[in-house]
């Protein structure tokens, strides 16, 4: 997607990963635990940007920065988060998060996972 196309609100250099859903990769570093590293991601979500269930190879630490997002673990009751508020993923959890609003949504996720295995994994 060029420039051009680029959705009004999201950020110059993020990358989209999926329909409607930008990053920004602000940090990625290993840790004192033996393979474990921290990836730490701005991630943008457009009103449009569609919910798709997937988890992480360790925990998510999230900050909501801008909007409101709606986050569904699996076994729990969706949860409504709005700027400032925080929410934690844990280990392999299968969840997926949404913009229930009606410009960008922005959260800040710090993810502490295991060194080598893929970020993201998407559940069919």
């Amino acid at each position: 997607m060029s420039g051009k196309d680029r959705p009004e609100g999201i950020s110059p250099t993020a990358v989209e990963g999926a329909p409607g859903l930008w990053r920004v990769d602000l940090q990625r570093h290993d840790l004192s635990i033996e393979g474990r590293e921290v990836i730490q991601s701005r991630v943008e979500f457009t009103p449009d940007s569609p919910p798709f269930k997937h988890f992480h190879p360790g925990e998510e630490i999230i900050c909501v920065l801008q909007g409101s997002l709606e986050y569904t673990l699996e076994g729990q009751s969706p949860v409504v988060c709005n700027v400032g508020d925080a929410l934690t993923v844990p280990y392999g959890v299968h969840h997926q998060a949404r913009n229930v609003g009606t410009g960008v949504a922005v959260e800040l996720a710090t993810y502490v996972v295991e060194k080598g295995k893929p970020l993201l994994t998407k559940v069919e």
